[in-house]
């Protein structure tokens, strides 16, 4: 990270774990690529435990958010950098994967889309310019923003974060520094403590691994808590490509206990919707009358199925 020209700030940065130098790795550039790499694995195999000293407060998380759901409500992340990018990435993986509007989880990034290619880093200095941008996505009270940052002190997201809480919205803290001022302003902090990185300061490492874990967690934790999953069977999905209609066919296997043949001819009756088609071979119902057994069932498959 550059300096950013505030002695105080500096040396506020350089107290934090993320920030501090590695003494597994004080000489990476005298190591063979192989001893290297291993330093590396070595670091990485610490983040798990790092995350799953969190589970109590990302359970917190995924229920609260699912709550917003039933109510109505959304998921925003917001990020500057790896941060920011990790959190349009998992975004943008929910509509393919569970069939959901593309606006119920979104992903703000400091500099716009175009700071997912091109670094922006002066953008993520501004609060105001983090309350801006959440302000323009149309967050409002019912939703909930999950702020990211490492550090734990980007201003982007605490001023997204102070927004947030302006409005009463639900606020989670996700960073790697625990007791970080991210933490401290939101309502539930996340705070997997990875600690030094391998390469100083460069939280695309162990930290970037850490928060695409909890983001994972996250985003289907509260998709199986919504009812958009059955069992472990993904029933929500898009069969769009050659790829997704046999895993359709696969999953309606598995759900109904039938063949491939089976399956390809209920996927076919059903307009390709697998709950619509697991309902229908299950239940031996026609797909309107699986259509509605479904609907009453809040297009929960569980549910619908009992």
């Amino acid at each position: 990270m550059n300096s950013s020209g505030n002695p105080q700030l500096d040396s506020q940065l350089g107290a934090l774990a993320t920030e501090a130098r590695n003494p597994a790795s004080t000489r990476l550039d005298t190591l063979s690529t192989l001893e290297m790499l291993g330093v590396m694995n070595d670091e990485d195999a610490r983040v798990a435990a790092a995350v799953r000293a969190e589970l109590p407060a990302i359970a917190l998380a995924v229920d609260a958010i699912a709550e917003r759901f039933r109510q109505g409500g959304r998921l925003f992340y917001i990020g500057a950098g790896t941060s920011g990018r990790l959190g349009v990435l998992d975004a943008s993986e929910c509509p393919p994967t569970f069939s959901v509007p593309t606006d119920l989880v979104q992903g703000l990034i400091a500099g716009g889309d175009r700071a997912l290619r091109l670094s922006s880093e002066r953008s993520e200095d501004s609060p105001e310019e983090g309350a801006r941008d959440l302000a323009a996505a149309g967050f409002a009270r019912g939703d909930a923003l999950v702020g990211i940052a490492a550090s734990g002190r980007t201003p982007y997201v605490l001023g997204a974060m102070e927004h947030a809480k302006k409005l009463g919205a639900l606020t989670i803290g996700l960073s790697c520094v625990p007791g970080s001022a991210l933490a401290q302003a939101a309502e539930i902090a996340v705070t997997p403590a990875t600690g030094a990185e391998v390469l100083t300061g460069s939280t695309r490492l162990k930290a970037g691994t850490a928060t695409k874990m909890v983001l994972n967690m996250i985003s289907t934790g509260v998709m199986v808590k919504t009812g958009l999953t059955y069992g472990n069977l993904m029933v929500n999905v898009r069969p769009t490509n050659a790829k997704l209609v046999d895993r359709a066919q696969r999953i309606v296997m598995d759900a109904a206990g039938c063949d491939r043949a089976t399956a390809e001819q209920v996927l076919e009756a059903a307009g390709m919707d697998v709950k619509t088609a697991i309902v229908m071979q299950c239940l031996g119902l026609k797909r309107a009358e699986a259509e509605a057994k479904l609907a009453a069932a809040k297009g929960v498959l569980r549910v619908a199925l009992s």
